[in-house]
């Protein structure tokens, strides 16, 4: 999809200032096992202001998924998409779609959630003069070139596409066919909206009012955010607890320390350099769960010494002069998988994901990756700089790992180097100016559990996240088939032969699968991550 450049890289770590009221949690809102008692969890401020299309990074994310529910939600367990506000959602040609939504549903304010109350928000998550992050999730919708245009004003207010039939009814007409556009929209960017978002917006925005199990109840900048159950949530999933502050830390060493010395409740990202203490700290409160995020090697394919007639060669090689099993094991503590495709285990076999697919190509063999880099002209200027942010992460340990292994491979000294840049957004500047000189990291986390979105949005021409500007005929044909396939095995299959034309060209080196982990105390229980690695807060259990 065209837009906004996609950044729920997995890299986006928390750089904000932890206030001096405290990280007390242990005894925080006490609990007794009644479902009254506060959890407590470690968090970061939000990129940006919590409005569902304007929030594309984890944190906020987070908040989003607690006070607002969809007409789909993708299960905590499984990641399957499943009805929430949806009653029906019908189509004859996967282009034209009648939507149903549920009665009884309110804002927690009281008012009524109503076909209009989708159609609004979707209308002004589209529009360019909103500057929403996630305006191209409506890329799809009819009408869209004329609201969100790639230069110039917009010459329409509203998505064509849109239409309100009833009061619980409206009406969605595509651009183009997409059997499992239904299943995107458990994305926060779909959500519903009350009036008082439009009327009042900067109130709202000071404290959102949504249709989840928790309200905001307060929140100050740099310090905590506090979420409390909202006792007449209509939804199946209702809290367990009594809410959730979210306890703002800039350095995830200090909520571990805070964690273990039991001044806090919940972790959901264990530090790298703490992990082989978590098991022995925490016993089975540590979690090490499979995540729907993937980390890969770009191509600069707009720099013409990395786009020759045997690139695919060149880039092959590279992909197996890298000890994938070495790095994820040493660097890692195995909380990272060796990729062996360009998708997520959490997908299933049945939603598209393909154990081998990536075949010799992703395994390691430093004969062969000497001989194709050879036959692929060899690496250009002699030394590939592999580009990373330096500020977050551990980035700069495994990107040296990676080098030492090209280069223990292809027996040069230089023939990788890393190539840091000081900060996230200066790094994501890069990219998007298109001035990486080589190779570069890149982590992709699901929006929602398809296949579809871990391929098009990064590897189609001209996508919105194809930052390498990767380019493929044949890939494009078997992506747009796919899309329009009604037969959702069949659909699968095609995106997974568009996958092997990825493979054939190496359009981009898949590296490692991540995992979500995290680590609570003996206060709370029930304690699960879902397959976006956030944890299920609405499911956990104090006392």
């Amino acid at each position: 999809m065209r837009g906004a450049t996609h950044a729920r890289w997995t890299a986006v770590a928390v750089a904000v200032t932890l206030a001096a009221t405290g990280c007390g949690g242990g005894g925080n809102g006490g609990g007794g096992g009644d479902g009254s008692g506060i959890v407590s969890s470690s968090w970061g401020d939000p990129q940006n202001p919590l409005e569902p299309a304007n929030t594309n990074e984890v944190q906020g994310g987070k908040v989003l998924d607690m006070i607002f529910r969809g007409l789909k939600r993708y299960n905590p367990k499984t990641g399957a998409a499943e009805d929430a506000l949806a009653e029906k959602i019908e189509t004859d040609d996967s282009v034209n779609y009648r939507i149903t939504v549920k009665d009884g549903w309110t804002f927690s304010n009281g008012e009524k959630v109503t076909a209009k109350s989708f159609v609004d928000a979707w209308n002004y998550g589209a529009h360019l003069d909103n500057n929403q992050k996630n305006a191209y999730f409506f890329g799809y919708i009819d009408g869209y070139d004329e609201v969100h245009p790639e230069e110039g004003d917009a010459t329409a207010r509203t998505l064509s596409g849109l239409k309100v039939t009833g009061e619980r009814t409206f009406t969605v007409k595509l651009n183009q066919k997409f059997s499992t556009w239904p299943e995107t929209l458990g994305y926060a960017a779909f959500a519903p909206l009350p009036t008082a978002f439009f009327e009042d917006h900067d109130s709202w925005l000071a404290k959102p009012v949504g249709n989840g199990p928790y309200q905001v109840d307060n929140y100050a900048k740099g310090s905590q955010m506090s979420l409390r159950t909202w006792n007449d949530y209509p939804g199946d999933d209702k809290a367990q607890n009594g809410g959730v502050d979210l306890k703002v830390y800039t350095d995830n060493n200090t909520a571990y320390t805070d964690l273990t010395a039991g001044n806090l409740d919940l972790v959901d990202d264990i530090p790298a350099n703490q992990i082989k203490n978590a098991q022995s700290d925490l016993g089975d409160r540590y979690l090490n769960t499979p995540a729907g995020i993937i980390q890969t090697l770009s191509f600069p394919f707009y720099d013409k010494e990395w786009n020759t007639p045997d690139g695919a060669k060149l880039r092959t090689g590279i992909s197996r002069a890298i000890n994938r099993e070495q790095i994820t094991k040493t660097i890692f503590q195995n909380t990272r998988t060796p990729a062996t495709d360009w998708t997520s285990p959490v997908l299933g076999e049945d939603g598209g994901y393909k154990a081998g697919l990536c075949g010799d190509a992703c395994e390691y063999d430093p004969a062969e990756a000497k001989r194709l880099v050879e036959e692929g002209g060899g690496i250009p200027g002699g030394t590939m700089r592999l580009g990373y942010n330096a500020d977050t992460g551990s980035h700069k340990e495994w990107v040296d790992a990676v080098c030492n292994s090209i280069n223990n491979a292809l027996g040069q000294d230089r023939a990788c180097v890393g190539d840091p840049t000081g900060t996230f957004a200066d790094f994501r500047n890069k990219i998007g100016e298109r001035k990486m000189p080589g190779p570069f990291r890149a982590g992709w986390q699901m929006d929602y559990p398809l296949i579809q979105n871990f391929l098009q949005p990064l590897y189609y021409t001209d996508a919105s996240s194809n930052d390498g500007e990767w380019s493929n005929e044949k890939f494009d044909k078997l992506v747009d088939d796919a899309n329009a396939e009604s037969d959702t095995a069949k659909a699968v299959e095609k995106f997974q032969q568009a996958e092997e034309v990825l493979r054939d060209e190496m359009g981009a080196i898949p590296l490692w699968y991540q995992n979500g982990s995290a680590g609570y105390s003996d206060r709370i229980s029930n304690v699960e991550l879902n397959p976006f690695s956030v944890p299920v807060y609405n499911e956990i259990k104090v006392g």
